[in-house]
């Protein structure tokens, strides 16, 4: 089968497309032909070494498609099933294993791709909104990056429960998709700390969802109230430095955590309900996804190009 995989650490070079054995289930796995996968920064860090893995090494947790075999003692899956899952292994390829435990069933209304596009990044807004900090009906937050993935998703969410939503975008045709799903003010990055405590009544905010790491978690503190909360649940512009604790104390008794979405998918009950709650939303129409860009397997390189630019809004895929 194709696959792409990675047989050292660096940069999206190191990415080919190569032919690989068909993997077979094994007890409690499912195979699954694969109709698209999503493209993450956590394969960035993974293809360029920030996060440690054995090479060679396919990338991927990704995806979407069908069941094409049932391993032994899997209950609820059978041939034929669409499902979804973001805790896949080895998903930039034409087959895929996926645990069981960790694969979701696809409802009627909701595509292949679409489904690809929504699991990680939709599991991961949900959790940031649900659990993280639990916004409702008056709560302030600041969502960087407005305009990608998460961040769309993470707006619309947060607006749904009746928050007051700034966001941070990098150009003009983002600020239009990020004001389209609903934000009450898109903003600049530079100065965005002062920009809203301007337009919040000099006030700070009771929580900033931070993607974006190193160039922004300086002014996301800067940003808040006191015992406000920064969730740095990514690092798209490079990794945090170490925080002395004091600067929390500084900020007004400040909470900083860096949530991963593992431990939000704790017990088969915990990752049903968000698959529910995130599909749900997406089959009726509350929830829109967009597709940013889609490239065939064999050039994952140039997805990684695209995504580590900056240059993309929404979901990256790789499909056909």
């Amino acid at each position: 089968m194709q696959a792409v995989q990675a047989t050292r650490a660096g940069g999206p070079e190191v990415l080919e497309a190569v032919e690989l054995d068909r993997p077979t289930p094994g007890e409690g796995e499912l195979l699954v032909e694969v109709a698209a996968t999503g493209v993450n920064f956590v394969e960035v860090y993974r293809r360029n070494g920030t996060y440690d893995v054995p090479f060679p090494h396919v990338p991927g947790t990704e995806l979407a498609g069908r069941v094409t075999a049932v391993g032994a003692g899997v209950t609820g899956f059978r041939v034929g099933d669409r499902v979804v899952t973001a805790e896949g292994r080895e998903a930039y390829a034409r087959f895929a294993v996926v645990p069981a435990e960790a694969a979701a069933h696809v409802p009627d209304g909701v595509d292949d791709p679409t489904a690809a596009a929504v699991a990680l990044q939709g599991l991961t807004a949900h959790y940031l909104v649900t659990s993280v900090h639990r916004v409702e009906a008056g709560t302030t937050l600041l969502v960087h990056a407005g305009a990608g993935g998460v961040g769309l998703l993470l707006i619309q969410l947060a607006k749904a429960r009746g928050a007051t939503v700034f966001t941070t975008v990098g150009s003009p045709a983002k600020r239009e998709l990020a004001q389209a799903a609903g934000a009450d003010a898109v903003l600049d990055y530079d100065g965005f700390a002062d920009r809203v405590r301007e337009l919040n009544g000099g006030l700070g905010l009771d929580v900033v969802f931070d993607g974006v790491g190193a160039t922004t978690w300086e002014g996301s503190l800067a940003a808040l109230r006191p015992r406000g909360l920064l969730a740095l649940f990514g690092a798209a512009s490079g990794p945090v430095p170490p925080i002395d604790p004091r600067r929390l104390m500084a900020g007004g008794s400040l909470v900083l955590t860096r949530p991963t979405m593992g431990d939000f998918l704790q017990t088969p009950d915990e990752r049903a309900w968000r698959y529910r709650e995130v599909l749900g939303a997406v089959a009726d129409g509350t929830l829109e996804v967009r597709i940013g860009a889609t490239f065939p397997l064999a050039e994952a390189a140039d997805a990684h190009r695209a995504l580590e630019g900056r240059s993309t809004t929404g979901k990256v895929l790789l499909a056909g």
